[in-house]
């Protein structure tokens, strides 16, 4: 979800206008913090609860109104920036290069980025691939479509020519019309924010564009932490809950995504890539703990006064570099069948 939601912890959100899926992870959104910083408890937009009871949402993953529009801090999704781009699998990139090296009759390659939020995505792949490379940055919010496009990378791995352009709409409303003429459909922690009915969409329109789509970052449901601690499996098992909400798929999105896209005819790679967090990533892991406790909080509430020391113990190792996270993502590479007699 690089721009249409915020996710992943932190996210996309593409298409769908959910800012990069950089929500997945993030859990629920945070009060209002005022223009590009923290709230007063400290906690990024976007990242995760405020803890404040009826606090109002800063990011929304479907439209609300148009006085009320999506907004992913872009703090929040530089802060996952890093841990992103060391998670992606780079074993699925070779596979890719050869599809788009066999595409005929191409000078260059049109890559949609679906929820492209600050356009974390393409400033990891364009570098990359070679060839000349056209990104359509897709995105619910203009504001992060703006950010994308100034941000955007200007070469590929051989020096080749990026150039990009914005499309504001949703991702979940994406016919293959929309992805004529794509060689590439990427979007970074988009799934696990989808529902069934959103993520045929999508699987429906890459297969009839005939695009591979490299979907990155999607939540697999499990978390570990060292040292361990009594309450981490029922926060885990509670902050999964809180994922399916509302029917979205949440950590079942990878097998469901593989199914479908197997079902079009579509060859499906799947690959770990975990966030691994030490106190290098002291900050994330800050802003991660306070949304991922936050959002299993708000699913089971019972647990708010164990968990609100659970977390004031897990914020104190972070703090005293005593923390280590990993957080487990899947990254899936499905090689639709082309169309137009391409090979």
């Amino acid at each position: 979800m690089n721009g249409v939601h915020a996710g992943s912890g932190a996210g996309p959100e593409p298409g769908t206008g959910r800012p990069a899926t950089e929500t997945a992870l993030a859990g629920p959104e945070t009060a209002p913090a005022g223009p590009g910083g923290p709230s007063a408890d400290g906690v990024i937009p976007g990242a995760g609860p405020s803890g404040t009871p009826g606090a109002r949402p800063t990011v929304k993953l479907r439209e609300a109104g148009p006085d009320d529009p999506p907004r992913y801090a872009p703090e929040w999704l530089q802060l996952r920036e890093p841990a992103d781009a060391s998670a992606r699998a780079h074993d699925l990139l070779d596979p890719l290069r050869i599809r788009l090296a066999n595409m005929p009759g191409k000078s260059g390659v049109v890559i949609h980025d679906l929820g492209c939020g600050t356009g974390s995505m393409g400033r990891w792949l364009a570098p990359r691939l070679d060839g000349a490379q056209h990104w359509i940055l897709h995105d619910r919010d203009p504001y992060l479509l703006h950010f994308a496009a100034v941000a955007s990378p200007h070469s590929a791995a051989d020096g080749s020519r990026v150039t990009v352009e914005t499309r504001r709409g949703d991702v979940a409303r994406l016919t293959p019309d929309a992805l004529k003429g794509a060689s590439l459909v990427t979007a970074s922690a988009l799934l696990d924010v989808l529902t069934r009915e959103e993520l045929d969409t999508l699987v429906a329109a890459c297969a009839g564009a005939g695009a591979p789509a490299l979907l990155t970052l999607s939540v697999a449901g499990r978390v570990e932490l060292t040292p361990p601690h009594p309450l981490d499996q029922e926060i885990v098992q509670a902050f999964n809950e809180h994922q399916r909400r509302d029917g979205l798929l949440g950590p079942d999105s990878v097998t469901a995504a593989a199914e479908a896209f197997s079902e079009h005819g579509a060859t499906v790679r799947l690959h770990p890539s975990a966030w691994r967090l030490g106190p290098e990533q002291a900050a994330l892991t800050e802003q991660w703990l306070r949304g991922w406790v936050g959002a299993a909080v708000e699913q089971r509430p019972e647990l708010r006064a164990d968990a609100e020391a659970y977390l004031a113990d897990r914020l104190a190792a972070c703090a005293a570099g005593e923390l280590r996270v990993t957080v487990h993502h899947t990254d899936l590479l499905a090689l639709c069948r082309p169309v137009d007699g391409a090979s």
